[in-house]
């Protein structure tokens, strides 16, 4: 199999730009593995890096889609495997860069995801149910799908309720299509949290309330904005006026945030092949010993 380096952490963790260092070193081009990444617009709220933190290293599966297109698993696998085999065709290394945990399996160990189409009727049901409800229909009708899906996600959920209702858990055997090395990024907790505090202020001076704004001037659905969580969630909230004042919207996006990455770092620790790496120790030279003895493997 062809190999496929992946570096995978929490927001806010340097992922990013160690993975853009990283390419620059090996020539190589990266594949985004960012549920929200992959629609256009979706800037600041989502971390997108910028042209110019690309240095001119091949970014892929960022800015792919259109706000309140509907984006689902297998439509990023196939993608990501179109990517990553066009990339090892013209004898390139790929990276997969990214903290959607569930990104990272499907292509990782290669999830067989079923094509079925969705009973309308059903969704729009399962829509209209809680989040806590989503998870109770899931762990009695298909529990073990509850160690698969991000429970943070309520898109994600419904997906995985409504597969569970329809007798169609769509997860089969898995296929496993490249040999990959695992990296990941991560701090102490409370210098974690830090990070996430200076980033989000900065991201807000730079103008992510406004681009929630115009998103919507565009014709992006509150639906639509209110599922991608976290930033675009509260963001919504704030612009119809559901918080008291901004310190109280302030406050409450950034705990979202951490928890967010608490709940990230539970989602990658079930993963036991993660090699995870000091980012206060030269994580460039740490990762660049760790590549060099995965490529030279079975040479």
């Amino acid at each position: 199999m062809e190999k496929l380096v992946c570096i995978v952490g929490t927001n806010a963790s340097g992922k990013s730009g160690l993975g853009i260092e990283l390419a620059l070193h090996y020539d190589a081009d990266i594949v985004s593995a960012d549920s929200r990444q992959v629609f256009k617009g979706l800037d600041l709220g989502s971390g997108k890096v910028t042209e110019e933190e690309m240095k001119g290293v091949r970014h892929y599966l960022i800015d792919i889609c259109k706000p309140n297109d509907f984006f689902s698993l297998s439509h990023y696998q196939k993608l990501a495997y179109n990517a990553i085999d066009g990339i090892h065709s013209k004898g390139r290394k790929a990276f997969l860069v990214g903290g959607t945990g569930l990104y990272v399996n499907a292509v990782v160990d290669g999830y067989r995801l079923s094509d079925a189409s969705p009973d309308q009727k059903l969704r729009k049901s399962i829509e209209q149910k809680s989040h806590d409800e989503l998870i109770a229909i899931i762990r009695e009708h298909d529990p073990a799908a509850l160690e698969r899906v991000d429970i943070m996600n309520k898109r994600r959920l419904e997906r995985a309720a409504e597969r569970a209702l329809s007798g169609d858990q769509g997860i089969m055997p898995n296929v496993p299509r490249y040999e990959c090395l695992l990296i990941g990024v991560t701090w102490p907790r409370e210098e974690l949290y830090e990070r996430i505090r200076i980033r989000l202020d900065r991201r807000l001076e730079e103008g992510m309330i406004e681009e929630v704004a115009s998103l919507r001037e565009k014709g992006a659905t509150d639906d639509f904005l209110y599922r991608l969580g976290l930033e675009y969630r509260y963001i919504l909230m704030y612009l119809r006026g559901e918080f008291a004042d901004y310190d109280s919207f302030y406050n409450k996006l950034f705990m979202e945030i951490r928890h967010l990455a608490k709940e990230q770092m539970t989602w990658f620790r079930k993963r036991t092949d993660i090699i995870w790496i000091d980012m206060k120790d030269d994580p460039l030279s740490q990762s660049i010993d760790l590549i060099e003895r995965f490529y030279k493997q079975a040479e």
